[in-house]
């Protein structure tokens, strides 16, 4: 921006100014001065004339001879340079009037031939006067020299102060404003005092450019500043967010535990993200939640997908204003990875399960099973040694024929259980592979009325299907019914209920004859499923059978 007034320019015409003053007072006193040379010179002709008048009074009494020489003296003196001089205008009127008067007589006959004393006497007296006018005339002029120099002086004096003045107010001043504004943005206060900003010199130029930097500092300042709090923030939530999803991680990283796992990671991601409520829904474990429901508060939902190309293992559902949450993406991905990890497992043990159980039914039987064949055939043997008279040892045979048939029963039964298949498949269609064999061993009409979409593990469903089985094949063995019915149903937060009911004749006792162990085995596996079983005979006739349990995620023994 251009300056109206320069601050070298003032500054220039202020020194000029005090050269001009010092040259001007001083080429007036020197003028003065200059003017006194020949006030001396004057002086003395002056008083010479009065000399030069007596010596004419003397002259023209002893009638000299050199009168008329001493007479050219006089006028030659009276019109000397140095008293011509003095006719000027500046020269004061009283000096050029007793000059002129001097003249004035010097021209008149009688004057130059003065006798009278008194007549000398006058002329004496108008030298004396003169004389004391050129005196008068001198001093003046050194007074006025005098003055002068004072007069300038006082006024280099005033001008050097006012420039002083000037100096401080349009220079010093702004320039420690401008020092105490550069401290202060150093310090990162942009508050500034107010700057002189309406000075039309080059301060107030950079004291309105220094005013428009400090603004945009202010402004860069602010902007910076909201940057680096908002990277900050969004770096805290991040690591936050980061120590949740470790947790997490480290949570799921014991699937083993299942829904207990599953369970707290839920929790430990409500309590991090302020959720009112968050579930989790899978056929594996149902419904999983922590929190309690806000109606007032919008629904967010997630599928948990294994593969994009694959339909959703499960969904994760959550309350909460934001929609979109990269965060809940995450933990979704870690669930979905955490059920992927817990259906290997299940189905390794599985495996393992099914190898332990193929290896013991093998054994059972190319060990035992062959032994209480070769004890048949012995006893088959030993009937046709005996004699027909020998009725008490026949008995005894007898005895042992039917318990070894018992025990062959009993130990196919054993080799049946061992060899159930334990598929990665839902309650529902293990129970209908359970029950399709039994069809073809009654007569009984058996129907399956079960949608039960539940997963569970290796164990567990062994358990369900053992108990099922032992009940279904009480109902083909004893009650002599014509129709035998099997319900299963889920409830969604009471568990799993399973009916086994039939029209035969009904249970007399719940109290098991020596040797037999089933529904003791029925009761002990309901209590590792963490169940009730209840049998109970149905007043209109037949048994029912009811197992009711909560499905587990633990590997039960």
């Amino acid at each position: 921006m251009a300056t109206t007034r320069s601050l070298t320019h003032s500054l220039a015409r202020a020194l000029f100014t005090i050269v001009l003053l010092s040259v001007i007072s001083s080429g007036l006193a020197l003028l003065t001065l200059s003017g006194s040379l020949r006030d001396a010179e004057a002086v003395n002709l002056s008083g010479s004339l009065r000399m030069q008048v007596w010596r004419l009074n003397w002259d023209a009494t002893t009638t000299s001879p050199l009168y008329a020489q001493h007479i050219a003296d006089y006028q030659r003196t009276l019109h000397s340079p140095a008293l011509q001089a003095l006719d000027r205008f500046y020269v004061p009127a009283t000096v050029r009037q007793r000059y002129r008067e001097l003249l004035n007589a010097a021209r008149q006959p009688a004057t130059a031939g003065v006798k009278n004393h008194q007549q000398v006497m006058q002329q004496v007296e108008k030298i004396d006067q003169f004389v004391l006018a050129l005196q008068h005339w001198a001093e003046l002029k050194m007074r006025l020299a005098a003055l002068t120099c004072l007069l300038g002086f006082l006024a280099i004096a005033l001008l050097v102060y006012v420039i002083l003045r000037h100096i401080r107010q349009q220079v010093v001043g702004p320039l420690q404003q401008l020092v105490s504004a550069s401290e202060a943005i150093e310090q990162t206060r942009f508050h500034l005092p107010p700057l002189s900003t309406d000075m039309p010199n080059e301060l107030g130029v950079l004291a309105r450019a220094f005013t428009r930097m400090s603004g945009e500092l202010e402004k860069s300042w602010r902007a910076m500043s909201l940057n680096v709090e908002k990277k900050t923030a969004d770096l805290t939530q991040a690591n936050r967010r980061l120590r949740l999803l470790y947790a997490c991680s480290q949570q799921l990283s014991h699937s083993v535990k299942g829904q207990e796992a599953f369970q707290q990671t839920l929790q430990l991601v409500s309590d991090h993200e302020k959720l009112s409520y968050i579930a989790l829904i899978t056929s594996e474990f149902g419904l999983l939640s922590a929190g309690q429901i806000d109606l007032t508060r919008p629904w967010q939902k997630l599928a948990l997908c294994q593969h994009p190309e694959q339909r959703p293992c499960g969904e994760l559902r959550w309350q909460a204003d934001d929609s979109e949450s990269p965060l809940m993406n995450n933990v979704a991905s870690l669930l979905v990875h955490a059920l992927e990890l817990w259906q290997t497992q299940q189905q390794v043990h599985s495996l393992l399960l099914l190898e332990e159980r193929t290896t013991m039914a093998r054994e059972l039987h190319d060990s035992l099973a062959q032994s209480l064949t070769f004890l048949r055939i012995q006893l088959v043997r030993l009937k046709r040694t005996l004699d027909a008279d020998a009725s008490a040892a026949r008995a005894i045979v007898e005895e042992f024929e039917q318990a070894l048939v018992a025990a062959t029963q009993q130990l196919r039964e054993l080799l049946t259980t061992f060899r159930l298949k334990i598929e990665p498949t839902s309650l529902a269609r293990g129970l209908e592979q359970m029950i399709a064999p039994l069809r073809r061993q009654t007569t009984a009409s058996i129907t399956l009325a079960c949608q039960l979409d539940v997963q569970l593990p290796a164990q567990q469903h062994i358990h369900v299907l053992q108990i099922v089985r032992e009940a279904l094949l009480n109902a083909v063995r004893h009650s002599h019914a014509t129709e035998i019915g099997v319900k299963g149903y889920e409830h969604p937060t009471d568990g799993v209920t399973i009916t086994i009911n039939d029209n035969g004749v009904g249970i007399k006792t719940l109290e098991e004859p020596d040797g037999h162990y089933g529904l003791k085995i029925m009761h002990e596996r309901a209590a590792l499923l963490n169940g009730t079983l209840t049998i109970q005979r149905d007043v209109h006739g037949g048994t029912g059978v009811s197992l009711h349990f909560n499905p587990q995620t633990e590997l039960l023994p």
